[in-house]
């Protein structure tokens, strides 16, 4: 067997075990929570409202239904199917589709905007892929945005405790996932034909949660005050080194 096509396979079914265990009402809590709406906010400007955007690998839609209340014409796409039938049963008038986001079901130039939060480290492949198919749908002057988990302190700490102790790299055997450094994801994009327009650090004190204890609160996935204060102030003094996730936007 293909091992990089076994490992795509049991990635979407380890999404797809996450989305059975999870609830639209609380993605909903975490896209709306202060660190989530900074980074919302930073990409907002750029996207259209006259022309169709995609969320590539929507998961539970919370994105989706974030944007479509501030009036954007978003359609919702995931290769998890389960995740599309949870959240038609929140909203059964969301526009969600089936599918890859290697192979696209739109026709060439006919979106505005292709949104993307922590999908494509996810590919054995890399992005090049995904974001080919990308610039494919997008209309010119169509706007990419992406997040992609970057290579902070505490990432390495934890690859090189995994490193020591004679462990895979990869967080379970089963479900792929990199990282991305500035440069790298940047080559990326602009590999792929786009013009970038932004680049920024993102998510400091979730970086600080995953040190566990004190900076972590009770609840999905939440942050506890002190990882709160000391992410606003690692942001000034080490915005990369702290970085949880980088935000790109580019524009074909």
């Amino acid at each position: 067997m293909n091992t990089e096509n076994s490992r795509y396979d049991s990635t979407r079914e380890a999404w797809e075990n996450i989305w059975d265990g999870a609830s639209v009402e609380v993605e909903l809590e975490a896209v709306a929570s202060a660190r989530s709406m900074e980074t919302i906010n930073k990409y907002l400007p750029y996207l259209p409202k006259d022309a169709p955007i995609i969320e590539a690998g929507s998961g539970l839609s919370a994105v989706v239904i974030t944007l479509r209340r501030l009036g954007y014409p978003i359609y919702g796409l995931d290769y998890a199917v389960n995740a599309l039938e949870i959240s038609r049963r929140y909203d059964p008038e969301l526009a969600l589709l089936g599918g890859d986001v290697h192979k696209l079901p739109f026709a060439e130039n006919s979106l505005g905007a292709y949104l993307s939060f922590g999908v494509l480290e996810h590919f054995e492949q890399g992005m090049m892929p995904a974001l080919d198919e990308a610039y494919r749908v997008l209309r010119p002057e169509g706007i990419l945005v992406l997040t992609i988990p970057y290579p902070n302190i505490v990432n390495k700490l934890v690859a090189w405790k995994r490193r020591a102790s004679g462990k895979s790299l990869l967080t379970d055997d089963s479900f792929y996932e990199s990282t991305y450094t500035k440069g790298s994801l940047v080559g990326n994009v602009k590999a792929a034909g786009f013009k970038i327009e932004h680049v920024s650090p993102t998510s400091h004190s979730f970086t600080l949660r995953g040190l566990g204890g004190v900076f972590q609160a009770p609840g999905y996935y939440k942050t506890s005050a002190l990882a709160e204060g000391m992410g606003r102030m690692v942001k000034v003094v080490a915005p990369w080194t702290f970085n949880y996730m980088t935000l790109v936007v580019a524009r074909k």
